[in-house]
C-alpha cells in the first residue's frame, strides 16, 4: 500500500474496525515516511458469473436487471420487495459459488420462475409470458393448462396404500 501523499511504501495499520454491513475491515494507517494518516478498506472481492444468452452472446450477471424482471412481473401484486431482494442476493450467491464461471440465461429464467410459482401465480404467469416468448394464443394457453394442472395435481391429498 502506497502512501497517498508521499507514494512511500512504509507504512502501519493504527487501528481496524469492522465496516460496510461487516463486509469489509476499515484500517487506519499511518506513513512512516511523512507521518500523514490515511484510511483504507479491505473487502471480499466479489466474482459476478457471466450469463449466456440464447443468441451466442454473454454478459456478467446482473442482479438490477433480474431484480428489474420479477419486479415487473410482480407489479400491483402481494409479493414483498424484500422477498425479491432476498431472492436475486440468494440466486447471485448461488451462482457466484458455482465452480463453473457462466450460466445460461436458460438457468436464470427457470429459476425465477420457480421462486415465483411459489409466491404467486399471476407473477409467474406474467413472467413465463415474456421469458418463455410465445409465439401465439394456442401457446400461452397450454401454458396456463399446464399450470393448472400441477396445481390440482399438487392439491390432491396423498393415496394411501
Amino acid at each position: 500500500m502506497l502512501c497517498p501523499f508521499c507514494a512511500s511504501p512504509d507504512n502501519r495499520v493504527v487501528d481496524s474496525r469492522i465496516a460496510r454491513e461487516r463486509r469489509a475491515i476499515r484500517r487506519r494507517r499511518v506513513c512512516e515516511s511523512c507521518q500523514e494518516r490515511f484510511t483504507t478498506y479491505e473487502e471480499v472481492e466479489e466474482s459476478r458469473p457471466d450469463v449466456l444468452k440464447k443468441d451466442g452472446q454473454s454478459e456478467p450477471f446482473s442482479r438490477e436487471k433480474v431484480l428489474q424482471s420479477l419486479r415487473l412481473a410482480c407489479k400491483k401484486r402481494p409479493v414483498a420487495l424484500d422477498d425479491l431482494i432476498a431472492f436475486v442476493e440468494q440466486l447471485e450467491a448461488r451462482f457466484a459459488a458455482l465452480p463453473r464461471r457462466a450460466v445460461t440465461s436458460q438457468e436464470v429464467g427457470d429459476r425465477a420462475l420457480a421462486f415465483l410459482r411459489e409466491r404467486d401465480p399471476v407473477a409467474y404467469v406474467r413472467y413465463a409470458s415474456v421469458y418463455r416468448s410465445f409465439k401465439n394464443v394456442e401457446e400461452f394457453m397450454a401454458e396456463l393448462r399446464r399450470f393448472q394442472e400441477e396445481e390440482a395435481g399438487s392439491e390432491r391429498p396423498a393415496e394411501r396404500t
